[in-house]
């Protein structure tokens, strides 16, 4: 399928690996400009070596903490400069780290704030009006699962994520006459650096392996596997087509049908 945005430009966060890399590939390979950023400058020019040779797009990385409101407003301006413009926001960050409610000290849930919900609102509001001008755009979060179905040991996820559904779809109502999109994808369990982690960290506190625990997360899902990184990217590029102009203000698992709830 021709998905319509040759020659497009998009900015996709935490794209040195895992899901963010995933779907900058994804966006490469339909022919779109990338720039791509992430606090580390090597894994993050690896990256864009690894992805110019397979999709032949222009990719620029730019390194960028983008949980600070300057960086983030600086990587907006210079993919202007890079590309011309930004049609294409995929927002994503590191998830915070996990813990539960006894052992998560409170100064923790300012940082995962600041982290996962106001990197989403400045980046936002940095491309709206060009987006707007335009009459189209196309914004796509990564969010998690956790949104519908709170995961154990995620108290920080689970706590602040939410807020980013209610941001985007406050941003989606408020766009829609202009042909900017606005949709969530929530990953379930998709084999990336992040699950390295929370399987460590779920056997530390079990008592049990890493191993074990990748046993009882596969348990749960209805695939009977965990997903993989671009399975996940060629549905965001999806969200990001020109066929997708009729979904807005959607927040969509993608997860192995583990998510048991109806909506």
């Amino acid at each position: 399928m021709d998905l319509g945005i040759q020659g497009r430009n998009a900015v996709v966060c935490a794209a040195s690996r895992g899901l963010g890399r995933a779907c900058a590939t994804a966006l490469a390979r339909e022919g779109v400009n990338v720039v791509i950023c992430a606090r580390g400058a090597d894994a993050l020019n690896d990256a864009a070596e690894a992805i110019r040779p397979e999709t032949k797009a222009k990719v620029v990385p730019i390194p960028a903490d983008v949980s600070d409101p300057e960086q983030a407003r600086a990587v907006i301006a210079r993919a202007r400069a890079e590309l011309g413009q930004v049609d294409i926001l995929v927002t994503n960050a590191g998830g915070p780290p996990p813990g539960g409610l006894f052992d998560t000290p409170i100064e923790s849930y300012d940082t995962a704030h600041r982290l996962t919900l106001m990197s989403v609102v400045g980046l936002v509001r940095e491309v709206v009006d060009e987006m707007k001008a335009r009459k189209w755009g196309r914004i796509v979060n990564l969010s998690s699962i956790c949104v519908k179905q709170p995961l154990d040991r995620l108290i920080l996820s689970n706590a602040v994520r939410a807020s980013v559904i209610g941001f985007a779809k406050t941003a989606a109502t408020e766009l829609a006459p202009f042909g900017v999109t606005v949709n969530n994808v929530a990953p379930g369990l998709i084999y990336t650096d992040r699950i390295v982690q929370l399987l460590a960290d779920r056997a530390t506190a079990n008592g049990t392996t890493s191993e074990q625990e990748l046993a009882k997360m596969e348990a749960t899902i209805p695939t009977g596997r965990l997903g993989k990184p671009e399975e996940l990217g060629a549905f965001v590029a999806f969200l990001a087509s020109e066929h997708a102009s009729y979904i807005t203000g959607a927040t969509i698992q993608v997860d192995g049908g583990a998510v048991r709830s109806l909506l």
